[in-house]
């Protein structure tokens, strides 16, 4: 028979493991739109990942509570140089991507 203090430790265990679950989902979601993004600037990730940062909890346009996570990269235009990025999601959504100064890639002499 469980008791109640049992039902309570079950229920925050399961819902710690539902927290991790969509927490991954949305790294991924982060990951694949940086790397969209960087193809488009002709830019390149560098280590191949995002690493969170930041969370907190903030209303989205609709006025409804979501998380709001900051993650961030490394990326490279010449392939000698490394300089810092970060994506931003709300919910499941990328709100928006930060790069630091960094040279283009028409910029480099061969």
């Amino acid at each position: 028979m469980f008791d109640l203090g049992d039902l309570t430790l079950s229920f925050c265990f399961f819902g710690l493991l539902a927290y991790f679950w969509r927490a991954q989902g949305t790294r991924e979601l982060a990951l694949r739109a940086t790397r969209k993004h960087l193809e488009q600037q002709q830019l390149q990730l560098l280590d191949g990942h995002v690493a969170l940062r930041a969370v907190w909890c903030k209303r989205d346009a609709n006025g409804q509570i979501k998380l709001w996570r900051r993650y961030i990269f490394e990326f490279t235009a010449t392939g000698h140089e490394r300089y810092k990025g970060q994506v931003v999601t709300l919910g499941n959504r990328v709100e928006g991507f930060e790069l630091e100064p960094h040279r283009f890639p028409n910029d480099i002499i061969h």
